[in-house]
């Protein structure tokens, strides 16, 4: 009597089997890739959302770089399905954040040059004889001050600042309210409507070759809750928008949120360019700078009204203070 062979499994199977991690492995890379892909319908769609969501998208930087590791180790763990499922999503990531670190094309200007920088003093903790040497060796015009304080405001005059940047429009407050501008060229004082949380300097910046520029220093509440995440997001819709018509505007300082969030961008369709994107330097983060941990993100911004060509962006370490000074070089053509 014949005896039948046993029949072989397809060699597909036999490779599912030997598959390291089996079951378990699947589940987690796909469940990995489901927050990739709830990454990518927050940030396409424009969701803030909640306090939460705000500290997500924050984070979306560190989500594409999660997504490509995770690409590789579902190659690596040949888990096919789910590596081309991630990919096509990180994919959408990275198309998201990549420009910011190129440099974009440049319209030509004639005009005055201005280095504007934005200094956060963390509530006059900021060493002021430090933030008045950036200021001279850096050849600073025009700087914004945020979380100015009375006893910051008098210590920076007597470090040598009214001799650098004798026009002076200060608001000094306790804790983060204070708000200022110092500049080497006439200021004229703007009234802000509607009020913000914390008290935003804005002025009217009398330049060579009979130009102004209006300069605000911005400090956008931040958003630690449910009820300060609404004022968040009240404040950053509530930037003015520069005017055709009107001298251009620059907003510089403390926005608490990065250009993935929905209400940053949202200035930037209305007529700014964020100055260290424009020159591949958009993923350069400023905070925090008084921790253990390197500064992990970009929330302090100077944009930039897009009829002022931006020349140059940096960031520079701030000895006492808890953000990096952002300093950038633009050029105030004509009013049109």
């Amino acid at each position: 009597m014949r005896t039948r062979a046993p029949r072989r499994a397809p060699a597909y199977l036999d490779e599912g089997r030997r598959r390291v991690g089996g079951t378990p492995l699947t589940f987690l890379l796909c469940l990995l890739t489901a927050a990739v892909i709830a990454m990518v319908a927050l940030r396409l769609l424009g969701i803030d959302g909640d306090h939460v969501m705000v500290v997500l998208l924050a984070g979306t930087p560190f989500a594409a770089g999660g997504g490509a590791l995770l690409v590789l180790f579902s190659m690596l763990f040949r888990r096919w399905a789910v590596a081309a499922v991630a990919l096509a999503f990180t994919a959408c990531l990275v198309a998201a954040i990549a420009p910011r670190s190129f440099t974009a094309p440049r319209s030509l200007g004639t005009g005055p040059t201005v280095r504007a920088l934005s200094v956060d003093l963390a509530q006059g903790r900021a060493n002021a004889a430090s933030v008045v040497a950036l200021i001279r060796d850096q050849h600073v015009d025009v700087v914004a001050f945020q979380e100015l304080t009375p006893s910051s405001a008098t210590a920076l005059n007597a470090a040598g600042l009214s001799a650098e940047l004798p026009s002076q429009l200060f608001a000094p407050g306790d804790g983060p309210t204070g708000s200022g501008l110092a500049s080497r060229y006439p200021l004229q004082s703007v009234t802000i409507d509607p009020p913000t949380t914390f008290p935003q300097v804005s002025a009217r910046v009398s330049l060579p070759q009979q130009r102004t520029v209006q300069i605000e220093s911005v400090h956008v509440r931040p958003p630690t809750d449910d009820n300060t995440t609404d004022t968040w997001k009240r404040e950053l819709d509530a930037l003015p928008d520069p005017v055709d018509g009107t001298p251009p505007m620059v907003l510089a300082g403390d926005f608490n949120a990065t250009v993935d969030h929905a209400g940053l961008r949202s200035a930037l369709v209305s007529g700014y360019t964020d100055a260290a994107s424009q020159v591949g330097q958009g993923l350069q983060p400023t905070w925090p700078t008084d921790g253990s941990l390197p500064p992990l993100l970009p929330i302090d911004h100077v944009l930039v009204d897009k009829r002022c060509p931006v020349d140059s962006f940096a960031t520079f370490a701030v000895p006492g203070g808890d953000h990096k000074a952002v300093l950038t070089q633009f050029v105030v053509g004509p009013q049109v």
